[in-house]
């Protein structure tokens, strides 16, 4: 589903955008030093599946990690992810256990 759909940060809204079958789903963030709050994952009815959110997730860490910050998952469904998903826990910040 995502495979063609391009991840989009928009700094303005600070929110990674993912637009797939006219729908959009999104992540908002807030942005403090070097390390990324991720506050609220928007996915809407009609494309949300577990594999969707979970590939949604996916291409927003890598690109997290690209930019080489630390992540501080504040919303419990990005919360859950990152506990279920061993290797992203090495993006988080010193002295944050999820």
């Amino acid at each position: 589903m995502t495979e063609t759909a391009e991840l989009i940060d928009n700094d303005f809204l600070r929110q990674f955008e993912l637009k797939v079958e006219n729908e959009m789903a999104i992540i908002e963030y807030s942005l403090q030093e070097r390390k990324i709050f991720l506050t609220k994952m928007i996915v809407p009815e009609t494309i949300k599946t577990s594999e969707f959110e979970k590939e949604f997730l996916e291409m927003v860490f890598a690109n997290i990690k690209d930019r080489n910050i630390s992540v501080v998952p504040t919303s419990p469904e990005i919360a859950k992810f990152v506990r279920s998903n061993r290797k992203y826990k090495r993006m988080l910040p010193v002295g944050i256990r999820i």
